[in-house]
């Protein structure tokens, strides 16, 4: 764009007053150009803008008229390329990098430097290493602003400077000292657990990963979490936590809430809607709030002093912006604590495989129970698919609901609730042909039939809601369905048959319950949205693990271990009688539930993919688009590479495989190439695909494509 700009001439204007190319050309009534700031006139500006080779920022006057208000960090507007663009005003400079004269700034959206530096930086280092741009980081980690409450900004901020004193007076009340965080608490059960508090409340920086054992109660991961946090805010320094959802935001904010001043603490999360986010935002920024508790764009929140980041269940796909350049909030974290010196506590109640990495090469510590704990804190576990359940019940192999768990609930209904935890939503959401087991598929657009709901109802398509009334099999000819899965709907209303007079509890889809209370009722939840029962759940079913496990994806049985720790947790201990059933093959991925032992499974885990090369053994990029742009972009990254002795390890292009409906697809025929790289090129390699991507953009010499690093779907 701007080699083809610059070939035309500049029409009659007066040198004097000749723009960026890249800016645009002022109006001729302006040519005389306005009165700039007689102090620091150049503002550098990082527009708004996802075009990855103008990622960087420009510079601008500021008129006198602005001079107050155009600090670092404020929203402003400019003009660029003949359009009226957003950015953020980095810095201030005396000169301009080049020699021609500057445009000024159109507008000053706000006074308040919503931009501090730290996030500025933290931003700059996500984009680097997602090869994506600033912009989009920034995008995330901003929130829309709402004017009015800007407006008692200043007052916060003239409250700011009192806030430490009477947090610290806070902390001296009874139940808030500081023995009641690091002295006796649920920390004590884990080897080297007190340590890292007592570290943390005296201003160190320790870095752990954390398996808590339980799910419910004063001893599970939103106390253990809150008792860190509140180490931490006695240090007279923040903290920020990073939760997948609003479930466990609802948990934890009733957790640190209990150990902390009401208003020392903010929630950030975008289901909270724009204005309770923007005005915490402004809180955390003016330093009346030193805690920060959110969903993953809280990763970036402006905290004051930062002392800890915690994560809770990284293995979560919800941790993942689902925008460019797709970040994980686990690695925004850890880039965070580096650049603050801040502690970091990875917590789970599994360990996810690049957490594994991490321990394995010593940057964080374990903080474990130790095994005879471990047995007296979690509940017994069986498996139906064992011999000894085996020769009990010959048919425990392939019945859905074996007799062992059968039992369970019978047992378990006596004592409390009882969690059934199923592999999908919906009533029956997948058929197939009762002669040779063939998915069937609509004849309209061929994909996949279902029922909605129970009694005689037809089966139609998932895809165009198709009514399948006269159904062929077009690979045997047979005319009978018979159920491929069972959902959540159909599971509730079985159970319910199986057991009448007990009430039966759905959370699933768009009905997802956050607790239950501690009556004798069967709760029927699909993975991921169980609910926490008060005091815990007698028992738990464990269905449709082999369904789980059968996913094409190589993280399938690390997923699967976690949500079923996920769901076993929330089960009273053994000593309480409390029971856990699992229906699927005998495999690694049950043992490690059999032996409540997620260390070792990632260990396992890790060890076959250090083997094979595949993530997180190795960083990993996909370049996504048309196949003769993909092919062009490897090219060009390879040849820039090359000089410097590396070369990638490739798989590809093949041909994306898209599921859904067909009016969702994209059109054309996308192929996709996966390079594989080692962690010590990984600066290097990301630079590389970074500028390539940005030259291709500006030359544009082939079309765009999609470049993303480390995605866990792509495998």
């Amino acid at each position: 764009m701007v080699a083809d700009d610059a070939a035309q001439p500049l029409l009659d204007l007066p040198a004097a007053v000749q723009p960026s190319l890249l800016q645009g050309f002022p109006d001729r009534k302006q040519q005389s150009g306005p009165k700039f700031a007689g102090h620091l006139p150049v503002a550098r500006v990082l527009v708004e803008s996802s075009l990855p080779h103008l990622d960087r920022p420009f510079d601008y006057g500021v008129p006198a008229s602005l001079d107050n208000e155009a600090q670092p960090g404020v929203r402003v507007k400019v003009k660029f390329n003949g359009q009226d663009l957003s950015g953020f005003i980095i810095e201030r400079v005396a000169e301009p990098d080049a020699g021609h004269s500057l445009l000024p700034l159109a507008k000053v959206v706000s006074p308040v430097p919503v931009l501090t530096p730290e996030i500025r930086d933290l931003a700059t280092a996500v984009a680097a290493r997602y090869a994506g741009t600033v912009s989009d980081v920034l995008r995330v980690a901003v929130p829309p602003r709402v004017a009015r409450l800007e407006k008692t900004l200043p007052a916060a901020r003239e409250s700011g400077g009192a806030q430490e004193p009477a947090a610290e007076a806070a902390l001296r009340q009874p139940g808030n000292t500081r023995a009641d965080v690091t002295g006796h608490s649920a920390w004590a059960d884990y080897r080297n657990g007190p340590a890292f508090l007592r570290h943390l409340s005296e201003g160190g920086a320790p870095r752990a990963v954390l398996n808590p054992l339980r799910g419910f109660g004063t001893s599970g991961w939103p106390h253990l979490l809150a008792q860190a946090v509140a180490a931490a805010f006695e240090s007279g320094r923040g903290a920020l936590v990073v939760v997948p959802d609003n479930r466990d935001l609802d948990l934890l904010e009733d957790a640190v809430k209990g150990l902390l001043p009401e208003d020392a603490v903010a929630r950030l999360t975008a289901e909270d809607g724009p204005t309770p986010r923007y005005q915490n935002f402004l809180h955390l920024l003016a330093g009346t709030a030193r805690v920060a508790i959110g969903t993953r764009s809280a990763a970036y929140a402006p905290v004051k002093d930062l002392g800890l980041v915690v994560c809770w269940d990284d293995g979560d796909d919800l941790h993942i912006e689902q925008r460019a350049p797709y970040a994980h909030a686990r690695e925004v974290l850890l880039l965070r604590a580096e650049q603050a010196g801040a502690a970091c506590l990875l917590a789970g109640h599994t360990r996810s495989t690049e957490v594994q990495r991490l321990v394995e090469t010593g940057w964080v510590l374990p903080v474990e129970a130790e095994r005879g704990i471990v047995r007296r804190s979690v509940p017994r576990v069986v498996n139906t698919a064992d011999s000894f359940e085996q020769e009990r019940d010959p048919l425990a192999r392939i019945a859905r609901l074996p007799g062992a768990a059968w039992r369970a609930a019978k047992e378990g209904l006596e004592r409390g609730p009882v969690l059934v935890q199923v592999a999908r939503a919906g009533y029956v959401p997948s058929l197939v042909c009762e002669t040779c087991r063939e998915p069937a598929r609509c004849g309209a657009c061929q994909g996949p039939l279902a029922l909605a709901g129970g009694g005689s109802a037809v089966p139609q398509c998932r895809w165009c809601s198709t009514p399948a009334l006269e159904w062929g099999c077009s690979h045997c000819g047979g005319r009978r369905l018979r159920k491929g899965a069972t959902g959540v709907m159909r599971t509730a209303e079985e159970l319910g048959r199986g057991f009448p007079g007990k009430t039966v509890i759905t959370s699933s889809g768009d009905h997802v319950k956050a607790s239950v209370g501690p009556g004798k009722s069967l709760v029927v939840a699909t993975v991921g949205a169980e609910p926490v029962a008060e005091g815990g759940y007698a028992a738990a079913l464990l269905l449709d693990g082999d369904s789980l496990l059968r996913r094409e994806n190589l993280r399938a049985g690390e997923d699967t271990v976690r949500r079923w720790f996920n769901a076993a947790a929330l089960v009273r201990p053994a000593s309480d009688h409390g029971l856990v059933v699992i229906t699927a093959s005998e495999t690694s991925a049950v043992g490690a539930l059999l032996r409540w032992d997620p260390p070792g499974y990632a260990r396992r885990e890790l060890s076959l993919r250090t083997e094979l090369q595949l993530p997180p053994a190795v960083r990993i990029a996909s370049v996504t688009g048309p196949r003769a742009a993909v092919e062009h972009f490897t090219a060009a990254a390879a040849a820039h590479l090359q000089p410097a002795g590396i070369s990638l390890r490739t798989a590809g292009p093949a041909p994306v495989l898209l599921s859904g409906p067909p009016s969702s697809r994209r059109v054309g025929d996308d192929v996709r190439t996966l390079l594989f790289f080692p962690y010590a090129q990984a600066a290097a390699v990301t630079r590389v695909l970074r500028a390539t991507r940005a030259a291709t953009a500006a030359k544009r010499s082939a079309e765009p494509v999609q470049l993303r690093l480390d995605g866990v779907d792509v495998l």
